[in-house]
């Protein structure tokens, strides 16, 4: 049988030599920068309050991003694989709407919209909710930069589901609920939890959409990316390499798990395999 590309050797090769110019090498020269100095410099920056108090933020952010992201994602992608009604070719490319928009871009307008004197902040502020300048805000930006992924992630899966299947679930007396979570759900379900990891992974390094609508006070809105972009203004590189290993490694780890869960998934749905 031919084959279009070259063969294993040669193919696998590249495949190392570009992971490694563009990922591997990288990530050493971070480490390697966080460990050039002196460890109690890197510990102290790493551990301080303010800091720990960034990770939480953007990592309990990402997370709760990500997974409303997920739930409204697989809404999305469900209507506009399996629905057919005026308007959805538009509705479907707004989905990359965020992929096209800068970041700074969709700060600004998230931060006038949201803003107490805004369309949406002010009918918020009505019933006491202030979205701009606190937490919330920040959730709602990450909402917006991390949910094409998971619908374009889902989109593919939900397609190559045969409809076939769920008639043949519904004959058989399953009620339309069971057939989702027999059927459907178990299908979609590695897809998914990859969109929402993509999600995640975004949502954690966001720094443009973020900056404007966060107000960035310490210890209650301040991200981490600001605060490496913060130890860059002020020569301390050693520090922002390490806040940035720190990030690094979580995310790494959360991935991990994540792929973990889809490996298991994978081997309860086909055990044979």
């Amino acid at each position: 049988m031919r084959r279009i590309l070259p063969g294993f050797p040669l193919t696998l090769g590249f495949s190392v030599v570009y992971l490694t110019l563009i990922v591997l090498i990288p990530f050493a020269a971070l480490a390697a920068k966080a460990f050039s100095g002196s460890w109690l410099h890197l510990w102290a920056v790493v551990t301080s309050p303010r800091v720990v108090a960034s990770y939480e933020l953007s990592f309990g952010a990402a997370l709760a991003a990500s997974l409303i992201n997920g739930l409204f994602g697989f809404i999305t992608a469900w209507v506009l694989t399996r629905y057919r009604f005026p308007g959805r070719r538009i509705l479907d490319g707004l989905v990359d709407l965020p992929f096209a928009l800068p970041t700074a871009v969709a700060g600004i307008a998230l931060t006038a919209l949201y803003a107490p004197n805004g369309w949406v902040g002010a009918l918020l502020a009505k019933i006491g909710i202030t979205a701009a300048f606190n937490r919330l805000g920040i959730v709602l930006a990450l909402v917006f930069i991390g949910f094409p992924f998971v619908v374009r992630t889902l989109q593919p899966v939900l397609v190559a589901l045969s409809e076939e299947v769920e008639e043949a679930a519904a004959l058989l007396g399953a009620t339309r609920l069971q057939t989702f979570r027999r059927v459907i759900f178990p299908a979609a379900l590695p897809a998914l939890l990859t969109g929402i990891a993509l999600s995640f992974g975004r949502a954690v390094g966001e720094y443009g959409s973020i900056v404007f609508i966060s107000g960035n006070i310490p210890y209650k809105t301040e991200i981490t990316p600001l605060l490496i972009v913060s130890k860059l203004e002020e020569y301390d590189y050693q520090g922002a390499a390490g806040i940035g290993l720190v990030m690094l490694l979580a995310s790494l780890g959360i991935l991990a798990l994540i792929n973990t869960v889809q490996w298991w998934n994978a081997r309860r749905i086909h055990p044979a395999h």
